[in-house]
């Protein structure tokens, strides 16, 4: 099976728009776009008030992984199988995760802080994800 949005024609920053308003409808306070050295969009961070607090997220695009996915599959045109398209697939696939989390969200079966907390920003300026990697010991 092709990797999920493998065929969209949706530009990138068009999707980070849609994704941007999705969070915004749903309390976020400020979203707020990141690239990388070359201009591509990588990471969505935003905050929302939590327990009378901001809370600051950081949900990345890693579209180099995208691509190596769509390379790898015999199934995905080769012609698809470049930065572009990968940056399309990727945000797309963020989107649609995204509008699933909402769902659960309106559902009560989390709120926004469970739902993102991996995409969470610690004081270090890393995910809540990225120090579980590096240093596991809080964990039980």
């Amino acid at each position: 099976m092709p990797i999920l949005n493998y065929t969209t024609s949706i530009d990138a920053y068009k999707t980070i728009t849609e994704i941007q308003q999705i969070l915004a409808k749903r309390g976020a306070r400020k979203v707020v776009m990141d690239n990388d050295k070359d201009g591509n969009p990588i990471a969505l961070t935003f905050s929302v008030n939590w327990n009378n607090r901001d809370m600051a997220f950081s949900m990345p695009c890693n579209f180099e992984g995208v691509m190596k996915a769509m390379q790898k599959n015999k199934k995905v045109p080769r012609n698809k199988c470049n930065k572009e398209q990968a940056l399309r697939v990727g945000w797309r696939i963020i989107k649609d995760w995204v509008e699933a989390q909402m769902a659960i969200i309106e559902a009560e079966l989390a709120d926004m802080a469970q739902v993102f907390l991996p995409y969470a920003v610690t004081k270090n300026g890393n995910t809540l994800y990225q120090e579980l990697q590096t240093n596991n010991q809080i964990l039980l």
